[in-house]
């Protein structure tokens, strides 16, 4: 293995701080002050172990960067060699890195590596098969806000390496106008408005009937979430539109309703089931000790 360990690139949306953030509260619960006690009672300091990183099955391989950086997180002198990139697609066997370094450290570290490596790759495996769902359609998947607390941009970070794109991160940084705001303003018309007033030029609206459809556009939002609605109510929906605003279906989303969703004519489809469906891939970590 290259003695090289440069750090592996971050992709949007992660970021350094991100990433540390989500490393330390997670060595701060396995290790808290004391540390590994098993590893340190029966294994001696010297030791070194290198291991071989292999899918267990076929996936979509996301969050090498993540992993490597929490072994080198317990040590320095950790090497993280990989094998393939992030958003590759693996088969069942296929070695995915390589690691090397001291023992204590690497299996302090392993159980972390695999936890988030194993997350983020079953959501973009998921997310893969959504997108391949609807090839050819003209239909783009985003992923959601419901995502595990802590892990928001891990997993939007698993389901762009999967191939969707990403919806707004979080409250702050897009409008989306819902229920509950209508009720408290008095109508869809001032709601809108009012987002405008601040300053927002992209204001999507919630909308479950075509009569919301209806006031949504005639409101002047740029873009409808139609939540809910069969197949047949999205066409009359995208009908209704007519291209002045960009559509979105949501609400109910499976991977056998997918493709017949994307035919209605809607810009968009998002879903959840990427995000907190997704069952992690079992990737292994075998280590042998090195003389």
């Amino acid at each position: 293995m290259s003695a090289s360990n440069e750090l592996l690139p971050l992709a949007e949306p992660l970021t350094e701080e991100d990433v540390g953030r989500v490393l330390r509260d997670a060595f701060s619960e396995d290790l808290d002050e004391t540390g590994d006690i098993t590893s340190l009672s029966v294994i001696p300091a010297g030791v070194r172990f290198s291991g071989v990183m292999a899918a267990r099955k076929s996936c979509v391989v996301a969050g090498l960067p993540v992993a490597q950086r929490a072994f080198l997180t317990l040590s320095e002198e950790a090497r993280f060699a990989p094998e393939v990139n992030d958003g590759a697609e693996v088969d069942a066997g296929q070695v995915i890195a390589h690691i090397e370094g001291p023992a204590r450290a690497l299996l302090a570290a392993e159980r972390t590596a695999l936890n988030i490596l194993q997350l983020l790759s079953g959501m973009a495996t998921l997310t893969r098969a959504y997108v391949r769902a609807i090839a050819g359609t003209g239909a783009v998947l985003l992923d959601t806000r419901k995502t595990i607390p802590g892990l928001r941009r891990l997993s939007k970070y698993a389901t762009r390496m999967g191939g969707a794109k990403n919806h707004r991160m979080g409250l702050y940084d897009a409008i989306l106008i819902k229920d509950n705001h209508i009720a408290v303003t008095g109508s869809m018309a001032a709601a809108v408005q009012r987002a405008r007033e601040a300053g927002h030029a992209a204001i999507e609206v919630e909308c479950d009937t075509l009569e919301q459809v209806r006031e949504a556009v005639e409101a002047g939002a740029t873009r409808i979430l139609l939540d809910n609605m069969t197949p047949e109510k999205l066409r009359e929906a995208v009908a209704m539109v007519a291209g002045r605003a960009e559509t979105e279906a949501s609400g109910g989303v499976t991977l056998d309703n997918i493709r017949a969703i994307a035919e209605t004519g809607v810009d968009f489809i998002s879903t959840s089931r990427i995000t907190m469906a997704a069952p992690a891939i079992d990737i292994g970590l075998d280590w042998r000790a090195e003389s």
